[in-house]
């Protein structure tokens, strides 16, 4: 929180090369099943969450940008990769996943459905294994050792 009480929401890129920090309330949450937001994200959809710009500070740079269309562009780092923004006439929002604290965001809406892929409604109902169940199959996962900006400023 800041001194006046607003919440405050870090976040940025794998690499840390590009850093926001957002003093207000987050807009909307939603997840966009579009076939841009999917190639985009290089996922099976994109999380996102819409804020306000006049709360939004990128902290140590501003990400590249791609025109996705001829009315949004896609804002992402060009050091790691990471997708960032989805930038629209309506405002910007945000990758969840690009949040130091992903699990205060939970999408409430869906929207291109249209292109949902088949499978998607099903995902939960996979088996689930940890990572360290999975070292016996690939004894590499114990030796890793991220690279990853820590999920703080």
């Amino acid at each position: 929180m800041t001194l006046d009480n607003r919440p405050v929401h870090t976040g940025g890129c794998q690499c840390g090369a590009v850093r926001f920090r957002i003093e207000g309330a987050l807009g909307r949450a939603s997840i966009c099943h579009c076939r841009m937001c999917q190639k985009a994200f290089g996922s099976f959809f994109a999380p996102l969450v819409s804020v306000d710009p006049a709360t939004l500070r990128w902290t140590t740079r501003e990400p590249d940008r791609f025109p996705s269309s001829n009315l949004v562009q896609r804002g992402f780092c060009s050091a790691c990769g990471t997708p960032l923004t989805y930038e629209a006439p309506d405002g910007p929002a945000l990758s969840i996943g690009a949040f130091d604290d992903p699990t205060a965001i939970a999408p409430d809406i869906q929207f291109g459905c249209e292109t949902k892929l088949p499978y998607v409604d099903r995902l939960a109902t996979l088996p689930v294994r940890r990572t360290e169940e999975d070292e016996a199959d690939n004894p590499y996962l114990g030796d890793i050792r991220s690279f990853q900006h820590p999920d703080h400023d």
